[in-house]
């Protein structure tokens, strides 16, 4: 593969200077940071070690920048494995508020009744964690000893 040479105009440079700091997304201002450090004449390892990235990072955002320019490098195309237990989030939700469960084995047999899809206790911890429940815990009520 050729070597790509990273030269913008000063407009184009003012641009990814802004975005490099200001843009909602990290990991667009961490992709504008490696195209600023190049076009300074960084080399792409130092720019790897400098925004924290593997050296076969950097390579990577240079070929979305080659082909899709700073559009490419704002592109953002990761997205996560989704659940089958998302398609009842909301009689999940629902069902639960209205009589909580004491335990993530109940909490599964409850959701297993209204779905018909059974997961392990780490999987149903994760899913409710991100619904917004929480597990509260429960502790012995102090005894006063007994008086003789």
């Amino acid at each position: 593969m050729a070597w790509f040479r990273v030269d913008r105009t000063d407009d184009e440079q003012a641009v990814v200077n802004t975005e490099r700091d200001a843009h909602p997304e990290a990991h667009v201002r961490r992709k504008m940071l490696v195209l600023w450090l190049l076009h300074c004449g960084v080399t792409r390892g130092k720019a790897a070690e400098i925004a924290g990235l593997g050296r076969a990072t950097v390579p990577r955002y240079v070929a979305a920048y080659r082909e899709g320019g700073r559009d490419g490098l704002r592109r953002w195309d990761v997205v996560g494995p989704v659940t089958d237990l998302a398609a009842h989030t909301e009689a999940i939700t629902r069902s639960l508020t209205a009589q909580p469960v004491r335990t993530t084995a109940e909490a599964i047999e409850r959701i297993h009744q209204l779905t018909g899809l059974r997961r392990g206790l780490t999987q149903t911890r994760t899913f409710l964690a991100g619904l917004g429940f929480t597990w509260q815990r429960s502790r012995a009520v102090p005894v006063p000893p007994k008086s003789r």
